[in-house]
């Protein structure tokens, strides 16, 4: 694989020749959309058709689609989906895994028929009281079992519907007193404490294709860099504690969380053991500073990526969408009333 180890964004909802060419020199890996890149069904098949064709090969296609709050593909072109917590507020455990499931394979209908290979969920964050509530009602629940229980449903829901899942934010942002759009934050918790309810979830789904990390310090590990940014937290935590073998990506780079210039940030997630960076906001100078320090996929990075790869479903497993829509509908209508 030639691809460079690298996902991006684009401006907008039209894939300009400008950036058409320079998709093609740089050759990213990956790409991921947003709102500003969505309109309608047929307009996003042909955005993700043609990024493909700008790389020449079945490039895989990444969005932000967890229900709630973080929903790309958004009414009324789409379906609204709750949010994580909705269905861990289920009174049943068979109820909400059910959901869980039905939810994350009728987000992976939606995201299957216009392109979308590559769904950031599921959110194996636990919250901590006194928290930032950037992951809040994301999560699945406040304790560590049942976001594994219902973490682990909603990924097999995507792969079920041919989509690959993320989890994130590896190894834990539940406990941040900051959103790491905005700041960095900082977690002073012993390791003991994360490894019993930060990490747990992640050891439960080590076994997923893709991860993402977290831009938080835990100065329990490593004092003085986020995890993004650590090969102690990496290697030590995340490769060995968590033990996490697949394809392992940055959060976005252009996040305030980081410091320095964007080539130095993805230097530094890629020597810290990022097998891919990720960078979203589609401008132009950031993508160039961060391309021209970013290597080409491989080694251990390369086989982590073909092996990802090799886990989405040529042939999707049936689904009759309207009995399915149906019961997810019921299913919560306890969590809504």
């Amino acid at each position: 694989m030639t691809a460079r180890a690298l996902i991006v964004g684009l401006s907008g909802p039209d894939l300009t020749d400008d950036e058409r060419r320079f998709f093609r020199e740089i050759d990213p890996w990956g790409f991921i959309l947003f709102r500003r890149n969505v309109v309608d069904r047929a307009q996003v098949a042909r955005l993700t058709a043609e990024l493909r064709a700008a790389v020449g090969r079945r490039a895989p296609v990444l969005i932000d689609q967890e229900g709630g709050r973080v929903q790309r593909l958004a009414p009324p072109v789409w379906p609204a989906y709750p949010p994580g917590r909705a269905y861990g507020q289920l009174a049943s455990p068979f109820a909400r895994r059910e959901a869980a499931w039905l939810g994350a394979r009728l987000i992976a209908h939606d995201l299957h028929e216009v392109g979308v290979d590559v769904d950031c969920l599921p959110v194996l964050d636990v919250p901590s009281p006194g928290a930032h509530d950037v992951i809040g009602d994301r999560a699945y629940g406040a304790d560590p079992a049942t976001v594994a229980s219902l973490g682990r449903a909603a990924a097999e829901g995507l792969l079920s519907g041919g989509v690959l899942p993320v989890v994130k934010h590896i190894p834990g942002h539940g406990r941040a007193g900051a959103d790491s759009h905005h700041d960095l934050p900082v977690v002073d918790a012993p390791l003991a404490e994360l490894e019993a309810r930060d990490f747990a979830p992640f050891r439960v789904l080590a076994d997923m294709p893709l991860a993402m990390t977290a831009h938080v310090v835990f100065t329990a590990i490593d004092a003085g860099r986020p995890a993004t940014t650590s090969p102690e937290v990496i290697s030590r935590i995340i490769r060995g504690a968590i033990g996490f073998e697949g394809l392992l990506m940055s959060d976005d780079l252009s996040m305030k969380a980081l410091r320095g210039d964007f080539a130095a940030r993805a230097r530094d997630s890629i020597a810290a053991g990022c097998d891919v960076v990720l960078h979203c906001n589609g401008e132009r100078g950031e993508m160039e500073q961060i391309a021209a320090a970013t290597p080409l996929l491989n080694g251990a990075a390369a086989r982590r990526a073909e092996i990802a790869l090799g886990r989405i479903l040529e042939t999707v497993e049936p689904l009759d969408v309207a009995a399915a829509r149906a019961r997810l509908a019921e299913l919560l209508a306890p969590a809504v009333a």
